[in-house]
């Protein structure tokens, strides 16, 4: 895992939009005037206080903003809530009735030579709600975000500006579009372009905070993607019109350099995790990814900050760095084929932040500015019309999601356009039997039992010539004690090689014994194979679409007529999808009919009777009532029509045939993906309980290789002192006996003394209640028993040497390589190039591990080799 943020230099580099600029103007003059005409010179007295108020809030609106960021933000939240009270009491349009006089100027944020004239109040409120979310993306600039604090403030200041966005784009932009004069700035597409910006940032706060906390390279993978994205989409909307060409070039550098910069990030994250997983062939390609992107991206990094290509430098360096590693670990180790980053999955991304709800900050509801100018009337007015205009789009809405599923049910039911698609050759199987074959065919099966098998044999077969090897040391240990036990008589006094290793041997036995049993477990799963192969070969197919029956024309044709039914169909099905379209337009069309349908200004302007008012303004809806109940017959009639035809097509074609065959087939597909798995989990069981079964008998074997050397070494210590003895009886006869005896003096045989009688108990030899070892006494199981815990740890035998450290990659072959004949240095059977084809290096004074293993899944206690 990489120590540091490979884009933290980047951090201090975000964006943050200025404010509009506006022009002076009077609200006070000509709301004052229109309360004193319309009501009464009284109200306008009782309501100079609110006056005063929208005037003084104008005021500082026009003025150079206050340095403090929270007491702008405030002040613009405060005046928009004026406005919105004021447009459902004041109507301010160029007509004569209205207040006309007022005229709300603005000027575009990113080309200030370009503004909006307008009399219209939306105008006003879209510049506000831009101006909202500026301060908001400057307050979060403001804070220290080198700390874990100061980098969350800033990520929710990030995610109120994407809020205020969202909520110009979603309910004031199209409003405050429709004069002559608008700008671009204010437009729906860069709203939302500023959202997407404002929620890269504030995400990007997030993978910041992330990295800080030390979490895993998948979390952080995930995260940076998708700040990734937020970048990407914010670039998309800068190269498409309206706002192509129309901000500083440096803008877009920035955004589309932090677009690779992050994507690039995310790929080195998964590629850790990757690492760990040991998918070598996946890592490469996504660091790959990477690489590509940032060198894409550099191109168009004119005017970019240095902070950004600085930290693309710095993640470049890492890329490489653990792609060359990568690269030599699959051409020395793993062998994997590298697939193209272009057929990888879409990286994994997960959004930690989402634009701020702006409705409660927004919400005028409880302001009690101008509330006498509203009757109460007029609200429960309003109250009644939305209900009506609710009922009737709820209603229409209904119809038109039954009349959706009544297409699909009965589509369904006739069973297109599957049979089309059959006819033409677009075979296709359920989502989820296709899903299971494939991953069956990613696995190599079926066609790959074999080569599995053949690790089974080879296995077994290694664990034979182990267990081979192992009683042949004991067997030659035995012979030579044997031999100088006969040797030297009574004088070789050690134990003999029986005694002391009778439960090596006895645990031996119980190993042979465990591969006779795997033996015919391995012989059952072979005669399964063959007894199966038939069933399974369907699996072979690639697509497996290809095994599926044909629905074919007829052999022999009355009159020709086959390819007009066909296409009369197909022509009548392109009618019903057409329908349904226009069906999810209708639906659109009523929600924006809603969103924009507005009747306070009438209702507080009108003179007459509400009803008359309600009749004219839901009369709206009618005709889109009327398209709804046409589509909604038209489409009845459609299917009616679709069944006639469909029925003379099942005729002529021979469709139940054509069913039948084809279910048919899907069963053998199901029967043959069972089998292959039942057998494919028997292997894996096989291959498990050999690789557990060879660590258990490399360690007896260490075993008996450390009591051997041990023996020879008391071996020679007890001959050096049988010899010696020896010595020393011969030495004593010839001082005793010269070679011409005195006269008179008797030959006998010399005496010997105390210590020469004593001398053999003096030679060393461990005491026979203390044994050199102590070998386990759970032996090994066959397929069908659980396995014993081969990795108890045991106190270690005199002379074994310990075992290098594992690592997450197998280490560098070492030069103290096996000669080419040796048994088990080399692969045991060709073509073996699995993920752990190379051993790690030997040990002195022990035989290498053979390169027999398997990747988890199987838990090494698990039970039950084959099904039955």
């Amino acid at each position: 895992m990489a120590a540091a943020s490979s884009s933290a230099a980047a951090t201090n580099i975000m964006l943050a939009i200025y404010e509009k600029k506006t022009n002076s103007i009077d609200l006070y003059r000509p709301l004052r005037q229109y309360i004193s005409y319309t009501y009464s010179e009284r109200e306008a007295v009782n309501l100079e206080d609110d006056l005063s108020t929208v005037k003084a809030l104008r005021s500082d609106i026009e003025r150079v903003p206050d340095p403090s960021p929270t007491t702008r933000r405030d002040l613009l939240i405060s005046y928009f809530k004026a406005l919105c009270l004021i447009e459902t009491r004041f109507p301010i349009s160029p007509d004569q009735d209205h207040i006309n006089t007022i005229q709300f100027t603005w000027f575009d944020a990113f080309k200030q030579k370009q503004k909006a004239v307008q009399q219209n109040i939306h105008l006003d409120k879209a510049a506000i709600l831009f101006n909202l979310g500026a301060v908001y993306s400057q307050l979060g600039l403001s804070y220290d975000r080198t700390t874990v604090e100061g980098r969350r403030l800033a990520s929710h200041a990030f995610i109120a500006a994407a809020g205020a966005f969202a909520f110009l784009r979603d309910n004031v932009s199209t409003k405050a579009s429709m004069g002559n004069s608008t700008t671009v700035d204010l437009s729906v597409e860069c709203a939302g372009m500023l959202e997407r910006l404002m929620l890269a940032q504030a995400q990007e706060c997030v993978f910041e905070n992330t990295i800080a906390k030390g979490s895993t390279p998948g979390v952080c993978s995930k995260i940076s993607r998708q700040v990734g994205l937020y970048y990407e989409e914010a670039l998309a909307a800068l190269h498409a019109a309206p706002l192509k060409d129309h901000l500083e070039k440096a803008w877009i550098a920035h955004v589309q350099l932090k677009a690779a910069l992050f994507y690039a990030e995310a790929c080195y994250r998964y590629s850790l995790e990757l690492h760990e997983k040991e998918e070598i062939a996946e890592e490469i390609a996504r660091l790959k990814g990477g690489v590509s992107s940032l060198a894409e991206a550099k191109k168009s990094s004119k005017g970019a900050p240095a902070q950004i290509l600085d930290a693309i430098s710095k993640l470049e360096v890492n890329l490489n760095r653990n792609m060359d590693r990568a690269m030599k670990e699959n051409d020395r180790v793993y062998l994997m084929r590298v697939p193209s980053p272009s057929s990888l999955a879409a990286l994994p991304a997960f959004s930690m932040v989402k634009p701020m709800q702006m409705n409660d900050v927004l919400d005028a509801s409880k302001e009690k500015m101008f509330a006498s100018l509203v009757p109460d009337s007029s609200a429960k007015a309003l109250s009644k019309y939305t209900e009506m205009v609710d009922d009737v789009i709820r209603a229409q809405a209904e119809k038109l999601q039954q009349g959706s599923e009544l297409s699909r049910v009965r589509l369904k039911e006739m069973d297109l356009p599957d049979s089309i698609l059959a006819l033409e050759g677009n075979f296709s199987l359920p989502e989820d039997l296709k899903n299971e074959v494939e991953m069956v065919q990613a696995s190599g099966s079926p066609a790959g039992l074999e080569a599995e098998l053949q690790q089974l044999k080879d296995l077994r077969r290694v664990n034979q010539e182990l267990l081979v090897q192992t009683e042949e040391l004991l067997q030659k240990e035995a012979a030579e004690d044997a031999q100088f036990r006969s040797q030297f008589g009574t004088r070789w006094t050690r134990p003999q090689s029986s005694t002391l290793t009778k439960t090596l041997q006895e645990r031996l036995n119980k190993f042979a014994a465990n591969l006779k049993q795997a033996g015919d477990s391995d012989a059952r799963i072979e005669r399964s194979v063959r007894e199966h192969s038939a069933l399974m070969s369907i699996l072979n197919h690639r697509p497996i679409e290809a095994a599926l029956p044909s629905l074919s024309r007829p052999i022999m044709s009355l009159d020709a007529n086959e390819d007009a039914i066909v296409g009369a169909l197909k022509q009548s099905l392109r009618q019903l999808e057409t329908l349904g379209a226009q069906r999810a337009g209708l639906e659109d069309m009523l929600k924006e009919m809603k969103r924009k349908d507005d009747i306070l200004p009438k209702l507080m302007t009108s003179t007459g009777s509400y009803e008359d008012l309600f009749r004219k303004e839901i009369a709206k809806y009618d005709y889109i009532c009327e398209e709804i109940a046409q589509n909604i017959e038209a489409q009845e009639q459609l299917l009616m029509q679709i069944q006639a035809q469909n029925e003379e097509f099942g005729a002529v074609f021979n469709l139940e045939d054509y069913k039948a065959s084809r279910e048919k087939c899907y069963k053998q597909i199901q029967a043959a993906l069972a089998k292959c798995k039942e057998i494919k989990d028997n292997i894996n069981e096989g291959l498990k309980f050999y690789v557990t079964l060879q660590d258990a008998i490399n360690n007896i074997k260490q075993q008996c290789s450390d009591f051997v050397m041990t023996r020879n070494i008391q071996s020679r210590e007890m001959i050096e002192g049988v010899q010696r003895q020896m010595a020393g009886f011969s030495f004593q006869e010839r001082e005793n006996t010269g070679p011409y005896p005195s006269v008179g003096q008797s030959r006998q045989t010399p005496r010997s003394s105390p210590q020469q009688t004593t001398e053999p108990q003096s030679i060393p030899h461990p005491s026979p209640q203390t044994p050199y070892y102590r070998p386990p006494e759970q032996p090994i199981h066959g397929y069908g028993h659980p396995p014993p815990p081969y990795t108890v740890p045991q106190q270690p035998p005199p002379y074994h040497v310990p075992p290098s450290t594992a690592a997450p990659y197998p280490p560098q072959l070492s030069q103290q390589r096996a000669p080419v004949g040796h048994d088990y240095g080399q692969p045991a059977y060709p073509g073996w190039r699995g993920p752990y084809y190379d051993a790690p290096a030997e040990q002195p004074g022990s035989l290498p591990r053979p390169p027999y293993t398997i990747p988890n899944p199987y838990h090494p206690h698990q039970s039950g080799y084959y099904k039955q």
